[in-house]
């Protein structure tokens, strides 16, 4: 190949590579555009966006790896709960409408101090927490960081204690520099998009797919922003899975644990088990059928896992009364 024919072919991928790009970043502005818009809260230099209805107990909803606030409204848990509960759900911070400052490291107790932050200015003094997936590893945070604020937590498919994982490492790319930012705006979306169905079978396996939440999350997950908070929290997952020895049995408010008894993305059952035993005032439930997206699949071992929470928490009869 000549000189000339190096640089014309050097042309062209770069000319591909912007298109690629700047068709992805049209693709992200318009899954935004499609979203309910709910409110903000600004503090700490960035803002908070969440989904708010219902009176009585205040509680928190945070959304696992890759999700938005909208995987507890498409799981109908947010509606639900709110009959009962002041419902707040959260897009953690990268994902969905909250924006995810460079420059940070948005570790699970970051987000814990932020979120914890944002309910009190908002005028919250006493809450409880349900957290899927990595939203688990915060709430958990949050209990441990600000016991006097979280009356109880709820953890579903919880990865409590993580093990290097060759998936992790590799999930954990795109948070590269230089050559993870072209991966995440040309080539990642197109990926995502094209391997959805595969990946959605994945975390709901043995469940079917619940398809109200894999149409809205498609169009999100794929966004090169969210795909570098992806990622991020994969690296996070990774470091703590090489560098920590991470324990739970300082974490004194009532903790219900649940876990799909099928999850295929680890022994969820076995992490499950391990934290209970961690945790004395603790309740367990392995859901029968369901993966890891447990709470899609069966979102009323989840609510009734909440009121039991809230009776241990001696806030079952404060959830009735409005604000």
């Amino acid at each position: 190949m000549t000189a000339k024919s190096r640089k014309n072919l050097l042309l062209l991928l770069a000319a591909a590579t912007v298109g690629l790009a700047l068709y992805n970043n049209l693709l992200a502005r318009r899954a935004l555009a499609a979203r309910p818009l709910g409110r903000f809260i600004h503090l700490r230099g960035t803002k908070l966006h969440f989904l708010e209805a219902g009176h009585g107990q205040p509680l928190l909803l945070l959304h696992g790896n890759g999700a938005s606030a909208e995987d507890f409204t498409t799981s109908g848990i947010f509606g639900r709960a709110a009959a009962k509960y002041r419902v707040l759900a959260f897009d953690r911070p990268g994902f969905g409408m909250s924006p995810r400052p460079a420059g940070r490291p948005w570790t699970a107790a970051a987000q814990a101090d932020l979120i914890d932050a944002a309910v009190a200015k908002l005028g919250i003094e006493r809450y409880m927490i349900v957290g899927h997936s990595w939203g688990a590893t915060v709430a958990l945070e949050m209990a441990r960081r600000h016991p006097r604020s979280v009356a109880g937590v709820v953890v579903v498919a919880g990865y409590h204690y993580p093990s290097p994982r060759l998936a992790l490492a590799i999930s954990a790319l795109p948070a590269v520099p230089l050559i993870g930012t072209v991966l995440r705006h040309a080539v990642l979306p197109s990926l995502v998009r094209l391997n959805w169905h595969w990946a959605m079978k994945q975390i709901f396996h043995p469940a079917t797919v619940a398809m109200s939440f894999a149409a809205i999350t498609r169009g999100l997950a794929s966004r090169p922003s969210q795909l570098r908070s992806i990622s991020a929290e994969s690296f996070l997952m990774l470091a703590s899975a090489l560098f920590s020895n991470r324990g739970y049995a300082d974490i004194a408010v009532p903790v219900g644990i649940i876990a799909g008894a099928g999850d295929q993305l680890f022994d969820a059952k076995a992490e499950a088990l391990r934290l209970q035993g961690e945790i004395s005032h603790s309740l367990l439930d392995i859901v029968p059928g369901a993966g890891h997206m447990v709470h899609q699949s069966n979102p009323k071992a989840i609510l009734a896992m909440i009121d039991k929470v809230a009776a241990l928490a001696n806030i079952g009869d404060m959830a009735k009364q409005p604000t």
